[in-house]
């Protein structure tokens, strides 16, 4: 498999966990190098149902190593959660994790920052998980955020942090909100980061001794590429690079030593929050919530739907520089007839091939559509190509023609063995 990145080519949650969780099997290390417990990562297996944040996907199996970068933001408090969660369905978690001491925190004076500010932009909000990404990626660009390696000295983060809380209860306070304990912040985190130190180290140099050794290694990728903090329909975006970029700027790994970008995209398109969304469509979203599809892992936020959009993923391939595809979902289609496809844009009367960068003429956009034939049949038992009804081949086809990257995944179900692999 060589080293590979995994990338969302839309607006997140396109099933990059049960991607991840697949392609692991011929991994031996994987890492998370951005975002932070606002991603939802969903893997069924073995019956069971699990859910991760922080965590990569390659947790589930065994003999397999998973790095958190110094490009992912760390609530120590969530962190310490999940893990006793995993342990408690029988994953187990030893030597098999490492966490970047170079990671940021999420402190709890973020969340507060990060509710207070949704709630005063009114209509214009982002529509953020509240879970403080975006305050602790600001003080991370700010140079005055606390790390992971902070945490591990008491004495010093006790004073850090104690320099902060005063910061940032004058800001809650000039807000409208309560101030935060600073003593009981204090004995929290250090807590954690009591349970967390096993497992915190140089992931870098980690990496680096891996690649010397000729490991394979998989870069998870958390959100999609249209929330990119550059690339993405700002300001309706994270707070990181989630595109190709920013796994190597996540991990400490040069361009020069990836090998292959992989994107997922579902055979339709969703969106959580806030901004311009051109395919949506309320009866496609409709049905699928019905089907009890479509909830936000993280949130439980109903997702907004709408049909295929080739401007985005065209440009997502572009920008990922995208050599293959996984198309998952595809079974949520299997009782729609006809499909749309959204093959270009109307912007003020003129057609454009690409999305605007500017949030309002995105959502001025009028998508140009092609129709094609349903299949009106299950997808969930198909194990290889062939086992798809030809409609829906040509489906996935025409997909992948007109995304410009060479499609190798489809996915039909949410368990390992609803995978096709091409």
């Amino acid at each position: 498999m060589a080293n590979t990145i995994l990338v969302g080519a839309q607006w997140g949650d396109e099933g990059k966990g049960k991607i991840i969780d697949v392609l692991t099997g011929n991994a031996d290390i994987v890492v998370r190098s951005q975002g932070g417990n606002n991603a939802g990562h969903t893997v069924i297996h073995g019956g069971k149902k699990f859910i991760l944040h922080l965590i990569p996907s390659g947790i589930l199996r065994p003999r397999k190593i998973c790095v958190i970068g110094n490009g992912v933001v760390i609530d120590p408090i969530a962190l310490v959660r999940e893990i006793d969660g995993l342990r408690n369905l029988g994953v187990k978690i030893g030597r098999n994790l490492l966490i970047s001491d170079c990671a940021h925190l999420v402190l709890p004076y973020h969340r507060a920052l990060d509710e207070q500010r949704e709630l005063r932009k009114g209509v214009a909000k982002i529509g953020t998980t509240k879970r403080g990404i975006g305050p602790a990626y600001g003080d991370k660009a700010a140079r005055t955020g606390l790390r992971i390696a902070d945490l591990m000295q008491p004495e010093l983060f006790s004073k850090k942090l104690t320099a902060k809380m005063r910061e940032n209860n004058s800001i809650l306070k000039a807000l409208g909100a309560k101030p935060i304990s600073c003593a009981k912040v204090n004995a929290d985190f250090l807590a954690a980061g009591e349970r967390l130190q096993p497992f915190v180290a140089n992931t870098v140099v980690y990496l680096h001794q891996a690649l010397q050794a000729g490991k394979e290694i998989l870069f998870e990728g958390a959100q999609g590429t249209f929330l990119d903090i550059d690339h993405g329909t700002y300001p309706y975006v994270t707070s990181s690079n989630t595109t190709a970029g920013g796994a190597c700027t996540g991990s400490g790994v040069p361009p020069h030593r990836m090998d292959r970008v992989l994107g997922v995209m579902k055979a339709y398109t969703t969106r959580v929050g806030e901004g311009a969304l051109p395919t949506e469509d309320a009866t496609l979203a409709e049905m699928l919530h019905e089907m009890g599809r479509e909830f936000g892992a993280t949130t439980g936020r109903a997702r907004r739907c709408g049909w295929f959009d080739a401007v985005a993923t065209r440009y997502a391939t572009m920008i990922n520089g995208i050599d293959e595809l996984a198309i998952t979902n595809l079974d949520g289609l299997d009782k729609v007839d006809p499909i749309k496809v959204c093959i270009g844009y109307h912007l003020d009367g003129k057609k454009i091939d690409v999305p605007p960068s500017d949030a309002a003429q995105l959502a001025r956009c009028e998508p140009v559509y092609e129709s094609l034939p349903g299949w009106n049949r299950s997808t969930e038992r198909a194990r290889k190509l062939a086992d798809l009804p030809n409609e829906a081949r040509v489906y996935v086809g025409r997909i992948a023609e007109l995304t410009g990257a060479r499609l190798t995944i489809v996915s039909v179900g949410p368990s390992r063995g609803q995978t096709l692999i091409l």
